[in-house]
């Protein structure tokens, strides 16, 4: 949907109201890509403005992304009325969409090359020019003839200036009438005072002129400026890569056999779509016909494609690398899983943690302080050094420009993308902003069993003590139940026809037939199976009941996961308190404990044990994960240190955690730990690194040895350093249980 721009070149409220979503709780959201965003201070004006307006809960921006997440009470606060307090501070705002931000990206790179283009080229004749005049120097060039260098310098230099100088200047002058400041008006402010400078001593016929120096200054800018985008963009989170994906088109299959081509937006839940061998499957759908197999690396992490038959779930953004099928569509648009990971990204990344807090408030003191020393170092060197008033606004300049808060802004938000990103591709979904902090403090991991260590689902053990004819025998009564111990012996028997007469006994079983031909399967009592002494099954079991044969007993476990015991394993390495805390029986949890060497374990654990247990390692000064997957783990997940969650769990447990992984494999949460201890460590060094620069360069250029041309090259590379020292965190390394 496009966005007509509106007169004061915001965009019109009726089209703002197609891209608002409103919640159950009387709240309204809204998504801005907000440009001219450059650094913390232009974060902390803007969404300090925004919180400022009546009814607004919550206005957060995203630096990489430029994104702007809004967050009002419904029919209180008017979007139109916020994106024109937004246009009227000098930041104009259209709806957010991947395809507005790259094309957003495309045309300030364009200008950025443009304006770079035209300052390395002028710098570079200017620059031919002053070596003339520098070397007639010390060879007696004529004064007419320098002159002539100057003026000739001059004509090239103040078009060069006006034009390469257009990305400062205007998102200067907005600033401005917006009553405010930005990292852009100081650096307009150096480069109109270095040329103003030069062309009153070129009328005034002395020898020292700034032309290139001011061309170079902007040269550096420019550089740093585009770099800084081109490192931003790949540092951008995969969340709007995949959203994208939302737009491909899908091909539906109408009731008359037509095929219709439609965005994937479009289709309806129920609709009929055909997905081609090597298409990305463009909605959460069911297998409808067809067999084949199913790259769900984008989802899972996991590259190993997966065989699907006719009922199996699909799901959008997952790539069909077998043969054609046809799916019924469940789920389309923003109700389908990616467009869920999508979000929880999202929310992850524009979350605040402590660190970003305490960048938010530095960057609040930088206008007041900066200007104020950049004031104080012009008047000391005119007024106490004695230097005349063009040298000493030059060292006030180069103040302004070296002290820029780019690197600070970028410090934290820089990593905090780069890790959600890392940990999507593992799978990993982190839905609170603040959750790799916490998890790199933890010391203790407190663990469910069922579903967390294990799948949480029975399979039938001891598979090749039974015979062929007594599985399919049960499964033609198990067909007709969706109990989980039944739909186990349904997929280990495979294909077998259902008994038409099946009956459901509530608590006991399944029956077909009557009187002396009565088929059950059920539980031993309902099946009159007398129980030996000391007879104890560890697990759950089935019994299967014939005619003239004797009862033939089904048992089944819960299996653990397979890398289980090396995850275990790999906590312990680490230095990590284990404990395994379950609600399953005694004999289950024992037998788990054992095979995966944890020593503290209980069983038969209510939720309020969980929280008791929870508090009492707090107490004692522990930092404590909470890893589990059941509804009774949800009190235990929300008030846990932090927690995570396989992505089949309860869907409460899912909301309560802070972290959801996919997949089979326990190595996801070992990576996510792994991953919030390096970004610790990566914001720390950004801390360090940003804070290193202010230290020596401020005092350098506050004692006169600093030249705005040098101050520009230095803003630029620290802002730099320290993007590139975050995207260190992207680079991969092998499994972390090996």
């Amino acid at each position: 949907m496009s966005v007509a721009p509106a007169a004061s070149g915001v965009a019109a409220v009726d089209d703002l109201s197609a891209f608002v979503e409103r919640g159950g709780d009387g709240t309204a959201s809204l998504s801005l890509l907000v440009n001219d965003v450059h650094c913390a201070q232009c974060i902390a004006t803007v969404e300090r403005a925004m919180r400022a307006e009546p009814g607004v809960l919550d206005a957060r921006v995203n630096l990489a992304a430029r994104r702007l997440h809004l967050r009002w009470r419904d029919g209180v606060a008017d979007p139109g009325s916020l994106v024109e307090r937004l246009d009227r501070l000098g930041y104009p705002a259209v709806p957010y969409s991947p395809a507005t931000l790259s094309g957003a990206d495309r045309e300030e790179q364009t200008a950025l090359l443009r304006a770079l283009a035209v300052a390395g080229f002028a710098a570079g004749n200017v620059m031919l020019l002053s070596v003339a005049v520098w070397a007639g120097g010390s060879t007696g060039m004529a004064d007419s003839t320098r002159a002539l260098m100057h003026w000739v310098s001059a004509l090239i230099a103040l078009p060069a200036i006006a034009y390469a100088g257009l990305p400062f200047f205007r998102s200067a002058a907005k600033a401005v009438a917006a009553r405010r400041v930005n990292m852009d008006l100081p650096i307009s402010v150096a480069v109109c005072v270095t040329g103003v400078i030069s062309l009153a001593e070129l009328q005034a016929e002395r020898p020292d002129v700034y032309f290139d120096a001011a061309l170079m200054l902007l040269f550096f800018l420019l550089v740093g400026r585009y770099l800084d985008l081109r490192t931003r963009g790949a540092m951008r989170s995969t969340a709007e890569n995949l959203a994208a994906l939302a737009a491909q088109p899908a091909t539906v299959l109408r009731p008359d056999g037509v095929r219709e081509f439609v965005p994937a937006r479009a289709v309806r839940p129920g609709s009929r779509v055909l997905v081609a061998a090597g298409e990305r499957i463009p909605v959460d759908g069911d297998i409808l016909s067809g067999c084949t197999t199913i790259d769900r690396s984008l989802l899972t992490g996991e590259a190993t494609p997966e065989t699907t038959v006719p009922g199996d779930r699909v799901y959008a953004g997952t790539i069909n690398t077998g043969d054609p099928v046809t799916l019924t569509a469940t789920a389309t648009g923003d109700g389908t899983v990616l467009t869920e990971i999508v979000r929880l990204t999202e929310a992850a990344e524009q979350g605040r943690s402590v660190y970003v807090r305490l960048v938010d408030r530095a960057a609040q003191l930088y206008a007041p302080i900066v200007h104020s020393l950049a004031l104080l170092a012009f008047a000391g060197w005119w007024g106490i050094g004695g230097l005349p008033p063009r040298e000493a606004l030059l060292i006030g300049v180069a103040v302004l420009i070296i002290t820029c808060p780019c690197a600070l802004g970028l410090a934290v938000p820089a990593v905090q993308v780069v890790a959600c990103n890392r940990l999507l591709k593992h799978g990993v979904l982190v839905k609170a902003g603040d959750a790799l902090e916490r998890l790199a403090t933890i010391d203790t991991v407190l663990l469910d069993k069922t579903g967390t260590l294990t799948f949480g689902r029975p399979e039938i053990v001891e598979r090749d003590e039974l015979e062929d004819g007594d599985l399919r025998a049960a499964a033609a009564l198990a067909g007709a139940s969706r109990h989980p111990l039944c739909r186990s012996v349904v997929q280990a028997a495979g294909s077998v026809p259902v008994h038409d007469d099946v009956r459901e006994e509530t608590a006991m079983g399944l029956v077909a037939g009557s009187g002396g031909d009565e088929i059950r399967l059920g539980n031993r009592a309902w099946c009159a199976v007398p129980r030996a002494e000391g007879d104890t099954p560890e697990g759950p079991e089935l019994w299967l009941r014939r005619p003239g044969r004797e009862p033939v007993r089904i048992g089944f476990a819960d299996r653990l996961r397979p890398d289980a015991g090396a995850f275990v394993a790999w906590l312990k390495r680490q230095g990590f308190g284990v404990e395994l805390f379950s609600g399953d029986r005694v004999p289950a949890v024992r037998s788990a404990a054992e095979a995966l060497g944890i020593d503290a374990w209980q069983a038969e654990a209510r939720p309020a044990e969980k929280l008791a247990r929870l508090d009492a390692l707090r107490e004692a000064g522990r930092c404590v994960l909470m890893v589990g997957d059941g509804l009774n783990d949800a009190p235990s997940l929300a008030g846990a240190d932090a927690s995570i969650s396989p992505a089949a769990g309860a869907d409460l447990a899912q909301t309560a955690a802070d972290v959801v992984f996919q997949g089979e494999r326990l190595e996801s949460v070992a990576v996510t730990v792994g991953v919030a201890r390096r970004a610790r460590r990566l914001v720390l060094q950004n801390f360090a690194l940003a804070a290193g620069y202010n230290v020596l360069a401020v005092p350098l250029a506050v004692a006169g040895h600093v030249t705005p041309l040098i101050a520009a090259a230095a803003m630029s590379a620290s802002s730099i350093v320290v993007t590139v020292n975050a995207l260190r965190l992207g680079r991969g390394g092998g499994s972390p249980l090996a």
